[in-house]
């Protein structure tokens, strides 16, 4: 998303200032009884010497802009590579290597949830989701199913800084933490097997991400796309899929819908006027995907997204006026 992305450009901007090595750097959002939030900007290019580091704890990380590879190892799958594009999600265990790498572009954004493990214990019980030895696979594709509180996630990262509520990242964490126990418990490890990638046809595809994500309301289409990898579209779509999990079609969509949903959260525009500068031709054929997408209609979301910082601020708002109560 344009907004997101912006803070990006800005620490890769500083960093050349400064020319100073690439580096991730977390901000913390919210924390709380075994479970944090944070805001991960990373301005790490291709010339960085990628370096091995560690999970401390389990953590569920959206990608909210650019794209990388993440290098993890995993019982199961044994080594593996993916390349982690705006509204995927990649997972972390305590202990577990990994790596972050950027062959084909720099910088990137994340939101990264972590959880102690008796938080998550929890979770899964209460949820029915099962309980202990929790597996995680290394990550999931941007899926539809995912799609609305993807769009919560990174309409509330966008806010930052603009609002006074506190946003209600703990009932947002839990929501995310129990779609994906469920979605990895009955997802069979077997389709997250690890793929063999051509280097050349990972930063092809990877080129081609970029330019969507710079605009994503622009005219994209298979064949433009296509041309742009410099693949045939019969090839370009086969690795696509491959290496994103979804179709062009289905990134381009997704992308354009989220970044409706971040602008009707967080920007007074009328739903038309934002429809339109997200690349859908007509209002009709907006609303039918984002309620195909988010399972609400783009004024319920708005509606929902402003209720949910209202119930936060009574919330943060409660010790005060119980203290002001006591005083008097």
């Amino acid at each position: 998303m344009v907004k997101i992305a912006v803070e990006v450009e800005r620490a890769l901007a500083e960093r050349a200032a400064d020319g100073v090595p690439g580096r991730a750097t977390p901000r913390r959002i919210a924390q709380g009884e075994g479970w944090t939030v944070s805001d991960v900007v990373c301005t790490c290019g291709p010339h960085d010497r990628p370096f091995e580091e560690r999970h401390a704890s389990f953590a569920i990380a959206l990608v909210t802009a650019r794209s990388f590879q993440y290098h993890a190892s995993h019982r199961k799958l044994g080594r593996s590579c993916e390349l982690m594009t705006p509204g995927s999600l990649l997972f972390g265990q305590p202990g577990q290597c990994f790596e972050c790498k950027h062959e084909h572009g720099a910088g990137d954004r994340c939101l990264s949830f972590g959880f102690s493990s008796e938080y998550l214990e929890r979770i899964a019980i209460d949820s029915g989701a099962g309980s202990g030895g929790f597996d995680f696979g290394v990550h999931l594709p941007p899926l539809r199913v995912l799609s609305p509180l993807v769009a919560r996630a990174c309409a509330a990262l966008a806010a930052q800084g603009q609002r006074s509520a506190v946003f209600p990242w703990e009932e947002l964490g839990l929501e995310l933490a129990v779609s994906v126990l469920q979605l990895m418990g009955g997802r069979a490890l077997e389709t997250l097997e690890k793929r063999e990638i051509a280097t050349s046809t990972l930063a092809r595809v990877t080129r081609t991400l970029r330019t969507i994500e710079r605009e994503p309301g622009a005219g994209h289409t298979l064949a433009t796309l296509a041309r742009e990898a410099r693949l045939s579209p019969y090839h370009f779509l086969r690795a696509f899929q491959q290496v994103t999990g979804v179709t062009p079609h289905q990134y381009v969509l997704r992308l354009r819908l989220r970044e409706a949903a971040v602008r009707l959260a967080n920007e007074p525009e009328r739903i038309l006027d934002i429809a339109l500068d997200c690349g859908f031709g007509d209002v009709s054929n907006f609303n039918r995907a984002f309620r195909s997408e988010f399972g609400s209609s783009p004024r319920d979301f708005r509606r929902k997204q402003a209720a949910a910082y209202h119930r936060a601020a009574v919330c943060a708002a409660l010790p005060e006026i119980h203290l002001a109560a006591s005083m008097t």
